[in-house]
């Protein structure tokens, strides 16, 4: 559901007739401002002070205000500018009004999940849960959202990513060059919580990581075993506040386990990658073995081995370079060349 705010205006006149009723707003020269000492929680998820709260106001509070942390429901609107019939004359809703009403009418009240970046903890949530908790006469704050999940912001080297600098990169474009896997692992490597610095480093890093995940997986999966069980610790930490950095120190733990065997370590890395969007791919299809030119590289390798059999080196180099050029990389193994695509 993407609702628009303009397909809600009247939702959002009742919710600020029920503040008014209920003593937590008043109207004041065609505002309806929301009175922040009426709530008592107010504050309650940032854990701002008082004193914090105003930091922000206007050194010459409006007249109209009754309190310097009010903050505006309903606001008047020039002919010329967007505005709605209201009982408060032309006019257009405040910032924060839009959410709680939108959320109240296709969520339903409370909902469970709440999210958005860091910076919007406040004012922006913290006027949400009020709006929404006075217009129903409520005074805890779950009675809005039960979890709230603040994301970090993405930078790049040490800058916030956005549209204005223009330093953004988009998901499709990124598509072109990594696998899915690839930018999933690199979004997840950072907390959610935490900032997270965007880099074709951290990308690489995390091509590496997977190839050599999909490696045990190719060369220990057995179809003796079943389908492996997830691993509890990874389980944990993802039950912890979704600690990715955790869950996935865990899944490199498990891949050094000496209590399980290789077969079984596999399919648990398929299981347990599985909770995290990873490792679901076939390995041949991962290095890139399976496709309209897999038989002819194959091809070439059987010419190098040969090659390097009747001891024509240089021969065996020219192939070498060929597949080079051709985006593959051969690794020497004792049963035989293996190779893959090489990652961007």
């Amino acid at each position: 559901i993407q609702p628009h705010a303009t397909d809600h205006i009247d939702d959002m006149i009742k919710l600020c007739e029920a503040m008014i009723a209920n003593g937590h707003a008043y109207a004041a020269d065609g505002h309806v401002l929301f009175n922040v000492p009426s709530f008592a929680n107010y504050g309650g998820l940032s854990g701002r002070s008082r004193d914090d709260q105003i930091a922000g106001a206007r050194i010459e509070v409006a007249s109209y205000k009754k309190d310097a942390a009010d903050f505006v429901l309903w606001k008047p609107s020039a002919d010329d500018e967007p505005g709605w019939d209201s009982p408060w004359g032309y006019g257009r809703p405040g910032w924060h009004i839009e959410c709680s009403a939108m959320s109240e009418v296709h969520l339903g009240l409370p909902f469970d999940i709440h999210g958005g970046g860091a910076d919007l903890k406040f004012p922006h949530h913290e006027n949400e849960i009020a709006q929404s908790c006075c217009a129903h006469n409520h005074t805890n704050l779950d009675a809005f959202a039960k979890y709230w999940v603040h994301n970090g912001f993405v930078t790049v080297e040490g800058e916030k990513m956005s549209k204005s600098l223009g330093n953004f990169t988009l998901a499709h474009d990124l598509l072109e060059q990594y696998d899915g896997e690839v930018l999933r692992l690199t979004l997840l490597s950072a907390h959610y919580r935490q900032p997270l610095d965007w880099s074709v480093d951290k990308l690489k890093q995390s091509k590496k990581t997977l190839d050599s995940l999909y490696r045990f997986i190719e060369e220990n999966a057995a179809d003796t075993v079943e389908n492996g069980d997830i691993c509890t610790d990874v389980l944990a930490a993802l039950s912890d506040d979704l600690n990715t950095p955790l869950a996935f120190s865990k899944l490199h733990a498990l891949a050094k386990n000496v209590t399980l065997s290789p077969a079984q370590i596999a399919a648990q890395l398929k299981a347990t990658g599985a909770l995290l969007g990873i490792l679901q791919q076939d390995p041949q299809i991962w290095f890139g073995r399976k496709g309209d030119d897999a038989s002819d590289i194959d091809a070439l390798l059987i010419q190098r081995t040969e090659a390097k059999a009747s001891k024509n080196w240089a021969r065996a180099d020219e192939i070498r370079d060929e597949l080079t050029a051709m985006g593959i990389e051969i690794e020497d193994t004792p049963e035989g060349p293996r190779w893959k695509k090489i990652s961007a």
